[in-house]
């Protein structure tokens, strides 16, 4: 198997990553794909130094934006098992613009056509041991308001190699040409206690985990049943997540007062979510 400076060298150019025929037509059948070498190791390195600065709290984030994705708002941080820090790139603006945010850029681009911005970005960092550091099976557009366009490209960059083990993503694949969201509820008391909802699988779903690499992305859309599983290991697992959406759609979220930050009011969350029904 080719080493990872030689698979991400022969699909990068750039600030451009090709992404082949198959794979978009994996992304709209399945509803994710995986993308190997989206970042070279050094790329991922330079983002890693700054992630770290986020994980040790050198860099401010207030209130709910600095949270654990798998208990209440009110667990002390040296306990979090999820540590989830909400829109870094408006809390550490030097980051707006990195590589990785110009690299998945082009595959939003190639996946979802013209229009695609940023809509937010996130860190999730399971700590070691921590079997609790499970994310529920959810729809991302169970969490946002409903607009006339729905299409997303939200890439999940691997920081530790993925696996099963540690609590890589898992998918229902082609969950996302169900002609409706499944049934999602809050997964810990009501929205001003955890952010996190979830829905249940059913006895036909197929679930596939995604095991990847450092450096690896996989792109999943706004429909598709996703989650993963605790970390069970003594390293950590780090992820750092990008969504585009059309700016329109974005234009829309920002005017209901939605702007994926866990500071915003518990009321306006439940307005533009499914509440009972959905994220």
């Amino acid at each position: 198997m080719a080493p990872p400076e030689s698979r991400a060298d022969r699909r990068i150019d750039g600030d451009e990553y090709r992404v082949s025929d198959d794979e978009r037509e994996r992304f709209h059948r399945d509803g994710y794909v995986h993308l190997a070498g989206l970042l070279t190791p050094a790329e991922v390195a330079e983002l890693e130094a700054v992630y770290d600065r986020f994980l040790r709290r050198e860099i401010e984030v207030p209130g709910k934006d600095y949270c654990d994705m798998a208990g209440d708002y009110g667990r002390d941080p040296e306990d979090f098992s999820i540590i989830n820090v909400m829109l870094p790139r408006r809390y550490h603006p030097a980051w707006q613009g990195n590589v990785y945010e110009r690299r998945a850029a082009s595959v939003a681009r190639q996946l979802q056509g013209d229009g695609m911005v940023i809509d937010y970005d996130q860190l999730l960092a399971k700590q070691p041991g921590k079997a609790d550091a499970v994310f529920a099976w959810h729809q991302d557009m169970a969490y946002w308001p409903d607009t006339p366009d729905t299409n997303t490209a939200t890439l999940w960059l691997a920081i530790d190699e993925s696996t099963t083990e540690n609590g890589c993503m898992r998918f229902v694949p082609a969950t996302n040409r169900e002609p409706a969201l499944r049934p999602h509820s809050p997964v810990l008391g009501g929205r001003g206690e955890s952010h996190a909802l979830g829905t249940m699988l059913r006895t036909d779903d197929v679930v596939v985990d995604a095991p990847i690499r450092r450096g690896d992305v996989t792109v999943h859309n706004e429909r598709v049943m996703h989650g993963s599983g605790g970390n069970h290991t003594d390293g950590f697992r780090r992820a750092y997540v990008i969504a585009f959406r059309r700016d329109e759609t974005v234009r829309i979220e920002r005017q209901l007062g939605f702007t994926h930050s866990h500071n915003d009011d518990a009321a306006v969350l439940d307005s533009v979510g499914v509440e009972g029904q959905s994220r």
